[in-house]
């Protein structure tokens, strides 16, 4: 199993190159072009301690990722964050997923975060199942609020509070 420790910049490009290829197969990000470098060392620089990126790693390879982002930049949501969890495709179902969102719950429960939440695509039942897992709660859809790949796409909003 991949020990899970805190993104640096030396990570960036297998964190891009994970994403990327989730951008391009799959509905898991609405974002539909992919990212840059500078893109992602911008995305990189937003996060720190209490909103940190966390990588999976194994063998020097770098599995999957998470991180903790600001839900809004309204202080009255300081102490609510959102997570987004990628692995790497030929890595998914190996559990990797698990420990990385339970590492990102543990940071967040560290820095006093209260509230964390998660915008699920339709249809990605694997990831609602691992949410419940760790006690999120299904508070909300979204109808038809994306389209890629010629389809519109439900948002499921999930919600933890510690």
């Amino acid at each position: 199993m991949p020990t899970i420790r805190r993104a640096e910049p030396r990570d960036l490009e297998s964190i891009t190159a994970i994403y990327n290829d989730a951008i391009l197969k799959t509905v898991a990000t609405f974002d539909t072009k992919p990212k840059t470098a500078d893109e992602q060392v911008a995305w990189f620089e937003k996060h720190g301690p209490r909103h940190p990126i966390l990588v999976a790693e194994s063998g020097g390879t770098i599995a999957g990722w998470v991180s903790l982002s600001e839900w809004s930049d309204r202080r009255a949501y300081s102490d609510t964050a959102e997570v987004s969890l990628y692995v790497a495709e030929e890595r998914r179902g190996k559990g990797i997923g698990r420990k990385l969102l339970e590492a990102a719950l543990d940071e967040g429960r560290e820095v006093g975060l209260h509230t964390i939440v998660s915008r699920i695509a339709g249809g990605n039942e694997a990831s609602v199942r691992l949410h419940e897992s760790f006690g999120f709660q299904r508070i909300g859809i979204m109808k038809e609020v994306g389209r890629k790949f010629g389809k519109l796409i439900d948002v499921y909003l999930m919600q933890k509070i510690f």
